[in-house]
This record gives C-alpha cells, sequence and structure tokens, in this order.
C-alpha cells in the first residue's frame, strides 16, 4: 500500500526508501526515467563539440590578427573559456549518470556536431564561429527536446548551456562586418 507523508501529499514512501539500495549507482535511483545509456552517447556528442569548439576557438584566438581585431581576439578568448566549461559539466554530468566521458581525441570530428575551422581572416574566423554557435544552439534545442522531463538535471543543464551558446551567437552576429 502506498503510503504518504504527514502532509498528504502522496508520496510513494517505500520508493523513496528504495533509494537507499544499489549505492553503487550513485546519483542514478531507481526512479531515473531517462534511457541512461542514449543521455550518456548523447553527452559524450556534445562533449565532443564542446572540446571541438575550445579547439577552434582557441586557434582563433591565437591566429587572428590585423586593425581593429583587439575585441574579436577578446571575444574568441571569453568563448573559448566558456565552451571548456561547458564540457566540464558534461563530462561531470556523464560520471554522475556512472558513464563515462569520451576525451578520445581520435573521434572529436565525427562525433563533433560542429566542425573545426582554419580561417585565415577575421570575418571568416567569426562566419564560422557563428555557424557552429547556430549549429550547437539547435543540437541542445533537440537534445532537450529528447529529454523531456525524464531527467531534470540534465535538461536544466542543457538549457543553461544553450542560453550562453545564445549570448555566443549575438556576440558573433555583432561582429559581423
Amino acid at each position: 500500500m502506498e503510503q504518504t507523508n504527514n502532509l498528504g501529499h502522496g508520496f510513494d514512501v517505500s520508493a523513496i526508501r528504495k533509494a537507499a539500495a544499489n549505492l553503487d549507482d550513485g546519483a542514478v535511483t531507481e526512479g531515473y526515467q531517462a534511457d541512461r545509456e542514449a543521455v550518456i552517447a548523447m553527452l559524450n556528442d556534445a562533449l565532443a563539440t564542446e572540446l571541438l569548439c575550445v579547439m577552434r576557438y582557441k586557434r582563433h584566438y591565437y591566429t587572428v590578427s590585423g586593425p581593429g581585431t583587439g575585441q574579436i581576439k577578446a571575444e574568441f578568448l571569453e568563448h573559448a573559456q566558456q565552451e571548456q566549461e561547458h564540457a566540464d559539466r558534461i563530462a561531470e554530468r556523464i560520471v554522475q549518470l556512472n558513464g563515462s566521458p569520451d576525451f578520445n581525441p581520435a573521434t572529436f570530428a565525427a562525433r563533433s556536431h560542429a566542425e573545426y575551422d582554419a580561417s585565415e581572416n577575421a570575418q571568416d574566423m567569426v562566419r564560422a564561429d557563428l555557424i557552429a554557435e547556430r549549429v550547437a544552439i539547435e543540437s541542445y534545442r533537440q537534445m532537450i527536446v529528447a529529454i523531456g522531463d525524464k531527467d531534470p538535471t540534465t535538461r536544466n543543464m542543457l538549457v543553461e548551456i544553450m542560453a550562453v551558446e545564445e549570448e555566443h551567437a549575438d556576440d558573433m552576429r555583432d561582429l559581423m562586418a
């Protein structure tokens, strides 16, 4: 019989108490509703995307030159740091879900949603980064929809990351000549 708490909210106390079992599962309780392996695979693709974006922004930061590129250079560095923060958050979440973050550089390009860029001039770099940000936004939007309400922690993280990617896209659009 389902037990209720003293407030009468209809909590399934027996299910809540089952959370004390299977301690090796860490944060993943029996109530976790998403397909954990699918979420981990999705997050590993997002991890590859973020890491590739770090490399692209870093390359742009170090190679952009010319008059009037100081602001662009600063944006590239800031975005590289924020993309690294995203990668770190995603890797931490994969571990929380009892998965293994895939940092294999040999498979980054195949798993990444965005592409690497070797542009030589500032405007081509900005354009490539705007395209990559738009790709990331759509990728995160689709991941958020796929997860739905089945994994609120992952969903909230993806929503927060997507908001930063939207800011990046606005920044790149504003830098277009």
